[in-house]
């Protein structure tokens, strides 16, 4: 059976060719699940505000159902960099994907303000990356590129990627359709949940 041209591609290059909208669709969601590592790493460590995270989501998720409807892309910028963490400050590995989370609420507000087209991709790196970081971590052994590609975590993180890639390339893009599947499938990018 032969791929089809989009398939051959990685998740990296189909992000990439996502318009605008489907863009913020895709970061958004990525993001709804980085989320959680944040608000994780803000209980646990008495830093940071996850209403403040929590609002700007929401209106990204808001600029994505009504593109009209106005951010103030400085103000939430500064926001956010407000309670981001500085690795330096912290002794635990969780101050990684909390940052990671603010880096990428950052890349999608960038997209936002089109100061940066290719946000989206950033967001989806760093979820990879933080998967990857912490499968590291958490590991005992050395592990290769081959085994990080085929730990259970990690092929979740690209299934889901790829998942929701699949229904933010649908035109209208099924928010409501996105928000159920999240709501479903909520667990972070390293495999957490507030549950």
């Amino acid at each position: 059976m032969k791929l089809k041209q989009h398939e051959k591609l990685n998740t990296f290059q189909q992000v990439r060719e996502l318009p605008k909208k489907p863009a913020l669709a895709f970061s958004a969601a990525l993001l709804e699940r980085m989320l959680i590592n944040y608000q994780l790493f803000c209980e646990l460590n008495d830093f940071g505000d996850a209403t403040v995270a929590r609002n700007v989501v929401n209106l990204i998720w808001e600029y994505v159902k009504a593109p009209k409807s106005k951010i103030n892309v400085g103000v939430q910028s500064e926001n956010i960099e407000e309670i981001t963490p500085d690795v330096a400050n912290f002794d635990n590995f969780g101050v990684y994907p909390a940052l990671d989370f603010c880096m990428a609420l950052q890349a999608a507000l960038q997209l936002v303000a089109d100061e940066d087209v290719s946000g989206a991709v950033t967001v989806s790196k760093l979820s990879q990356g933080g998967c990857e970081a912490y499968i590291l971590t958490t590991s005992s052994d050395e592990l290769t590129n081959i085994e990080i590609k085929q730990h259970p975590l990690m092929q979740f993180e690209v299934e889901i990627q790829q998942l929701l890639l699949k229904m933010c390339e649908q035109r209208p893009v099924d928010i409501e359709g996105l928000n159920e599947f999240l709501a479903d499938e909520l667990v972070s990018n390293i495999g957490l949940s507030l549950s």
